[in-house]
């Protein structure tokens, strides 16, 4: 990184994250659903959470919030920026404001001031790419207007599919906060070294509204949030966007690709489920192959000779230019733009490279995000969290060493993104208690899964809230003189 090109140094010095406790163990799911747990285990993971029936989006990045305060000891009234990245939330009009209001209202009961009135308080939505862009407009804002004061983003999302769907397993629930500022503890954030990438994908992975219409309430307060998605041409569009936004970032950084990519000890990647993103990063790899060496390309062509395909016709299609949009059409969604290349990446994971290259790079925090499933926008930094809690505890990272992010949004965008560990990454990370966090579960039987999952009213749950925020009710009057229908009223359970 070139120090020099910054007037100051901006990142992030703090995570804190909420995780609901409600488990479903995906052996047991694969019990109740005649799906095969080895196939699963390995393209999935091991468990996912589920929000509880009192609590929202909200809620959860309120108590993530509170925990970040906490836990690096905040002074609210220094915070003029509180970003919510999600595509999550129920309210089409008020978004990090309402989370402002919790906090807020807590602070106060403990005699403690609270967030400074003069704060921003935007909501950033592009599916799971919402939190990235929260954090590059906090660093913006601190570079900016918001000099010397400190910005909290907070990602927070609730996953859930319909039941028999392919999306399934990859449920998932949670909140992650970030604590931003000048010369930071944890992580320096260089934006100028950092690579973008957009293109509209049509059906990749969406949420219209209609979706809403004729949902019955009765017996709950949640609102089903189950997306439209086609789960072939989404991967399809990860990829290649994963790398036209690292193309982007080589440009600009004036990189070899395939040295570059070697040289790198860690990764993290927007990580919808266990395989997604190591097969983006293998797919990576391989490409930057393409543009080696002799030597790269023999390695290269080793892949394809396993798989008898002719590297020339490889290279061919790596160097094309596919039109992903044109797929999104019933007929086209089971097409795959990189055949050949997909081939090599099946004689490549069996190779000893693919281990170096790619697992081994993305092993911290990894173990730990098979117990979550997809938490969208806050899938990145929940990675990050538990990464940078393993490296602190296995002292497996050095100060000024470059991280690389990836985080990505169907629709579809990915920003990747440059982070160099700071000198205080140590004493940061020590206070991010992830794995505290994570502590806590209550595993559910398939019958209780199944009312969660719905709405429905559940009982049997061993979980008494403590320390968090919960719904305490949901507004039903819609009388001329007042009316509140559907808006949340929150309460902190101390």
């Amino acid at each position: 990184m070139n120090k020099s090109s910054y007037k100051k140094l901006i990142g992030i010095s703090g995570l804190a994250a909420y995780v609901p406790p409600y488990k479903v163990w995906l052996e047991d799911w694969c019990d109740w659903t005649d799906n095969q747990w080895p196939k699963i285990r390995e393209v999935v993971g091991r468990s996912f959470r589920l929000r509880g029936p009192n609590q929202s989006v909200y809620t959860m990045a309120a108590t993530a919030v509170l925990r970040l305060i906490d836990q690096y000891d905040i002074d609210p009234t220094r915070v003029k920026f509180l970003g919510l990245g999600t595509e999550s939330s129920t309210d089409n009009s008020a978004g990090a404001i309402i989370i402002k209001g919790m906090i807020d209202r807590a602070l106060e009961s403990r005699g403690k001031a609270p967030i400074a009135r003069s704060c921003e308080v935007p909501e950033f939505k592009h599916a799971c790419l919402g939190g990235v862009y929260g954090m590059k407009g906090a660093i913006r804002h601190l570079a900016l207007d918001g000099a010397g004061s400190q910005a909290i983003v907070v990602c927070a999302d609730i996953a859930e599919y319909a039941r028999g769907s392919s999306g399934e397993p990859t449920q998932g629930a949670g909140a992650v906060a970030m604590l931003l500022e000048e010369d930071p503890q944890l992580v320096v954030v260089d934006l100028l070294g950092s690579g973008s990438a957009s293109d509209y994908r049509i059906i990749d992975f969406r949420k219209p509204m209609t979706r809403f219409c004729g949902q019955d309430r009765s017996e709950g307060q949640q609102v089903q949030d189950f997306p439209v998605f086609n789960g072939k041409y989404s991967t399809t569009c990860y990829i290649d966007e994963t790398l036209h936004a690292l193309d982007d970032m080589y440009e600009k950084r004036g990189l070899n690709a395939i040295e570059y990519l070697r040289s790198l000890r860690s990764i993290f990647m927007h990580r919808p489920y266990r395989r997604m993103p190591e097969t983006g990063w293998a797919v990576s790899y391989l490409f930057a192959l393409s543009g080696g060496d002799s030597e790269d390309k023999a390695e290269l062509a080793s892949y394809c000779y396993e798989t008898g395909v002719d590297p020339q016709d490889l290279c061919a299609e790596m160097l094309g230019k596919p039109a992903v949009s044109s797929l999104a059409e019933p007929e086209y969604l089971n097409v795959e733009v990189y055949p050949l290349t997909m081939a090599v990446l099946r004689s490549f994971r069996a190779s000893r490279h693919y281990r170096r290259e790619i697992l081994d790079k993305m092993a911290l925090g990894s173990d730990t995000m098979l117990d979550l499933g997809n938490l969208y926008t806050a899938a990145l930094p929940a990675w990050l969290a538990a990464g940078f809690e393993q490296a602190k505890d296995e002292d497996s990272l050095q100060t000024g060493e470059e991280v690389l992010t990836l985080g990505y949004g169907s629709g579809d965008a990915a920003e990747v993104i440059p982070f160099f560990m700071a000198d205080g990454w140590r004493e940061a990370a020590a206070r991010i208690k992830f794995a505290e966090a994570m502590s806590l579960s209550v595993d559910l039987s398939q019958e209780q899964y199944h009312a969660l999952h719905d709405g429905k009213r559940i009982s049997g749950l061993d979980y008494i809230p403590r320390n968090e925020f919960v719904i305490d009710r949901v507004g039903r009057s819609s009388e001329r003189h007042f009316t509140d229908l559907g808006i949340e009223y929150y309460r902190y359970v101390g």
